[in-house]
């Protein structure tokens, strides 16, 4: 059984998606969805679905002693970033090495980085003019949005479409395809 954290920021759709994903198997079990963010909705989704949750500071987020314990209390052998916006500090990067993975609402290297997460980037989506957009997995780095792409997955978009159509479109795509990357990343580390 591989353990896995998911670590969020808000909302919580993929975090629930993954929690109802991996809920009927016998080889991959959320154990625990932890956030910096008080009153973030994913909290109460994992609750309501039996999930174990923890809320930090976000100085106590880079407590190193603080997170190891709690990721060790709780078994994780695997995190998944799903809309978490903190940065992710190296002694985490550095412990859990080829063992964390990040989703983001668009086709990286393009639109990634610092202040780069959610509505922002489909604003910038469209300002571009862009006909294209999409969901990027990729292994987590000590740096925004710069480790190596596991794997993409891409629409088109139209000159027509509205911030809202290009937020609908990608986030069809993460609700699909961000589950079944997780699994097979996990089946290839196992």
């Amino acid at each position: 059984m591989v353990n896995i954290a998911i670590f969020v920021s808000g909302k919580g759709t993929n975090c629930e998606n993954l929690i109802r994903y991996f809920s009927n198997g016998d080889k991959v079990k959320v154990s625990l969805v932890l956030t910096t963010t008080p009153g973030a909705e994913a909290i109460g989704k994992a609750k309501a679905l039996g999930v174990t949750t923890s809320c930090l500071s976000h100085g106590d987020f880079n407590n190193d002693g603080l997170v190891m314990a709690i990721m060790k209390d709780n078994k994780i052998d695997f995190i998944i970033l799903a809309g978490f916006i903190q940065l992710i500090p190296s002694f985490l990067v550095r412990a859990y090495e080829g063992r964390m993975i990040n989703i983001h609402p668009a086709l990286l290297p393009k639109y990634g980085g610092k202040g780069m997460y959610g509505r922002h980037v489909h604003e910038a989506v469209k300002a571009a003019g862009e006909r294209q957009t999409g969901m990027t997995v990729h292994w987590v780095s000590d740096k925004y949005d710069e480790g190596t792409v596991i794997a993409q997955y891409k629409v088109a978009i139209s000159e027509e479409d509205t911030v809202e159509d290009i937020i609908q479109k990608e986030h069809e795509l993460e609700m699909r395809y961000f589950p079944v990357v997780v699994e097979k990343v996990l089946e290839s580390i196992v």
